[in-house]
Order: structure tokens, then sequence, then C-alpha cells
């Protein structure tokens, strides 16, 4: 029998899958979230920084050391491969979803459908795998308490927006396990999801972060970016302007091997999608850094023009291993591109219709060339951001409760909300453990980032300033 052959001749009933989740209380207890923060044999801040710059490139490692020690919040931005090794000898239910693997509250953004709304979601997968649900949830409660510690919120109300994250997720589930599969599978999460999670407090946050978004495109990116060559005319004679270190121009034989793999790419869209970029062009390819956890890996932009003065602008993305994969024992991959787009599309209601990956020959260490894996994208499709450090304090909470619904419905996607409405129920001792245990782990992440700028202090890791 094939592997991806599905059973459709039976059907479970809801009150039997509610308990199945149930029977797990009595082998996890919904309170054995809360439990001591760091495992016994995590490595030292700086053995785990400098295994994770393995394979970077090696004039951005200070500029990425540089961003980590702005802030406690920064540094765990950077550091989902040390929680998750914290995180491996945790109890769990044993319920395993399509993990974000990075669920911190700054990766949950806004950005524009193929009918161009305005939805929120979780929109970053580099690290996704499948792993503990519960691992996702655990490093958004703690990404809130950093968050509104570094936006001056006081740690009343740093636990309240912990605890209300899981108090929101715990609720989502319940009311998805009651509704038609068809209904939670298509949900998109617009402006009127404020209301159902009780965040209208962030209305105003949201409007502002929206109508930002919508201006936030191609053009915008070229009028911002780009010149026209003089020597030439017309749409196709628009050059990136270099701006050290954030953007910068390539070689000729580096842009030639983008558009080698930008045409690849293609063959992993649908069909009418490949259709529809086979009608643009290449005008140029400029390396551009991104994030912090991404920083030094290979990163460009591709400026395409299309029809009566129309631009596209992608992002070719280097696609690393997952930090959470040897952590779970999940073996490698294919190809790590399409580890991060698969995942992207069976989390989000819907995901950008330009996604997709590719492999690209870039420039190796000591010459020659080496094959790599890429994703995809559009580099602005309406993106926008309410950026959870610089809430109000009284704001964080409900900042908490939309990121813990969202967070419900992309796990209920490869996991059956039955199944983990049924254990968590209706018992707040869960959203207790889980903020208990943020603030603990925030504790630890506030003593790794003393440790790293201790360590850059002593010269024994390079930090280049963070750039604007």
């Amino acid at each position: 029998m094939s592997k991806s052959r599905i059973t459709l001749r039976s059907y479970t009933p809801a009150e039997e899958v509610l308990a199945r989740g149930a029977a797990v209380r009595d082998r996890v207890p919904r309170t054995a979230r809360d439990r001591a923060a760091g495992a016994a044999d995590r490595p030292s801040v700086v053995e785990f920084v400098e295994a994770s710059n393995h394979g970077r490139i090696e004039d951005l490692i200070p500029l990425r050391i540089g961003r980590m020690i702005a802030s406690p919040f920064a540094f765990y931005r950077g550091a989902a491969g040390l929680m998750a090794i914290d995180l491996a000898s945790s109890p769990d239910t044993g319920f395993t979803a399509q993990l974000c693997g990075d669920a911190h509250a700054g990766n949950f953004g806004l950005y524009g459908t193929s009918r161009g709304e305005i939805v929120m979601d979780i929109n970053d997968f580099d690290e996704t795998v499948r792993g503990p649900w519960e691992w996702d949830l655990e490093r958004l409660a703690t990404s809130l308490v950093l968050a509104g510690r570094v936006g001056g919120a006081d740690e009343d109300d740093c636990r309240t927006a912990a605890r209300d994250a899981a108090r929101s997720y715990r609720r989502a589930a319940a009311v998805m396990a009651e509704r038609p599969f068809l209904q939670t599978w298509s949900a998109l999460a617009d402006e009127s999801v404020l209301d159902r999670v009780e965040a209208d407090d962030l209305l105003d946050n949201y409007k502002k972060a929206a109508k930002k978004a919508r201006k936030n495109n191609s053009d915008k990116v070229v009028q911002k970016w780009t010149h026209i060559d003089d020597h030439e005319t017309g749409i196709d004679s628009h050059r990136f302007v270099s701006d050290p270190p954030v953007l910068t121009t390539v070689t000729q034989a580096v842009e030639d091997a983008a558009i080698d793999a930008l045409e690849r790419y293609g063959a992993t869209l649908r069909e009418s999608r490949r259709g529809l970029l086979s009608r643009f062009a290449v005008a140029d390819i400029a390396f551009r850094i991104v994030g912090t956890g991404s920083v030094g890996l290979h990163s460009y932009v591709a400026l395409l023009h299309g029809n009566s003065g129309e631009v596209l602008v992608l992002q070719l993305k280097q696609a690393a291993p997952s930090s959470l994969a040897p952590v779970l024992g999940v073996p490698p991959p294919e190809h790590e591109g399409e580890r991060i787009v698969q995942g992207a599309r069976l989390v989000q209601t819907e995901t950008d219709i330009l996604l997709g990956w590719t492999t690209m020959s870039v420039p190796a260490p000591g010459g020659g060339s080496r094959e790599l894996p890429f994703i995809v994208r559009q580099f602005r499709n309406l993106k926008g951001a309410i950026a959870p450090e610089e809430l109000a304090p009284h704001d964080l909470d409900d900042y908490g409760r939309l990121a813990g619904a969202l967070l419900a419905r992309a796990h209920a996607r490869s996991l059956d909300p039955r199944l983990i409405s049924g254990y968590l129920g209706d018992d707040a001792d869960f959203d207790r453990a889980i903020a208990d245990f943020a603030v603990r782990y925030a504790d630890r992440t506030e003593a790794d980032h003393d440790e790293l700028v201790a360590a850059v202090r002593a010269g024994k890791l390079p930090a280049q300033e963070p750039d604007r």
C-alpha cells in the first residue's frame, strides 16, 4: 500500500478523539509545563553561537552577533536551536504538528492574499519540521515575556501576556474541535479576528500596520532601492543601488547563477503560476541581508519587469537545515527549500502564490562554487507587522491572545484540534503552567544574553554594531 494513501472507509466520532486526548493527562499532566528551564547538557552560549555560524558567510558573522547582542529578545530570535536543546527532555503529549519551529511573537505578521486581502498569520518557516505542538506554544509565550521586558512592561503584564497566549490557544482549539472541518481549514485571520479573541485594543495597531502593508510592494522597492541606468532606456534599465552592508551588487557570474535558479524554480509552482512567472524578465540581482537568524546566509533580491511598467521583486533566500531537526531526530529532507515551502503551505491558510524552491550555485570559501538550496518568494507581498516589543504594556496581553489563537489554527491544519482540545479541556492550570515556564525561560535567556555580551567584550566572539 502506498504511504500516501489515506483511509476513507471509517469515521472516528468526535467523542472518541476527545477522549483519546483526555487520556494522555494521566501520563503528562497539564501542569507538567511548569518545570525547570535549561537542559543539563546544553552547550555554552559561545559554543552554541559558534556552531550556528558554521557554513555562514564569514564576513557577515560579526553583524549577526552584533544583532543578537542588541537585547535579550534579539538574542532569543537567533537562538531557536538552543531552546530546542532545552526542550528536548521535556514531557510532551506525543501529538505532533507541523511546527513553525520559531514561533516567537515577532514571526507573526500581516501579508496580502492573492485577492489583495490583508491577513495575519505565522510568516517564518525556516525552522519548520514536525514535532511536539507544545514547543511552538512555549516559544511564543517566552517571547512575549522578553518582548514585554524590552518594551518596558512590568512583570505582571509580561506574565499575563504569556498566560493569555496559552488560554487563547486552548480556547481556539476547543472552538475548532466543534466546528466543521472545512470551515476551520480555510478560515482567514483578517481584522475581524481581533474581536473574536478579545484583542480589540490592538485595532488601531492592526489598522496602522495594514495601511502600511498595502503600500509595501515591489513598486516601493523600486522607488527606494533602484535607479535608472543612463545608458539604457525602459523599465529594464532599473538597477539596484548599492547600500552596504544591507544591499550590495553582485558579480555577473552570481547574477547568471541567480537567473538560472529562478528559471528552475518555476517548476515548483503550480502550472498556472508557472505561466504567470514566464511573462516576466529579470532586470537586476543584488545581495541583501535579512533578519537575525538568517544573517550570514546567502540571500538575494531579483528585480523583474512585466507589463506596462510593472515590476516584481522576488527574494532568493538560502534554506539552511532546521536547527530542530537533529534534536528531534528528523532525517534530512531531499531539499531544505522544499521542506520550508511545504511547511508553509501546510501551516498557512493562504501562502504567497509565488512561493517555491530552487538550487543555486554560489561562491564557495576559498574559490570555486557550491550548490545550495533556496526558497523563492515575493519580497514585498503587502507585508506588515505589529512589533510586540513596541506595544504599550497594557496591549501586550491582547497580542498574546491574538498570537495564541493564530498558532492554534496553524497547528490544527496538521494535528486534529479535537486531540488538543481533549487534552487541554477547560483547565486554567495549563495556562498558568505555560506562563510560569515562560517567565523562567525568559530569565534563562537574559542570562544567556549576558553571557554572549561578556564573550564579545572579552574578545571571544566578533561583533559589529547593528546596521540601520
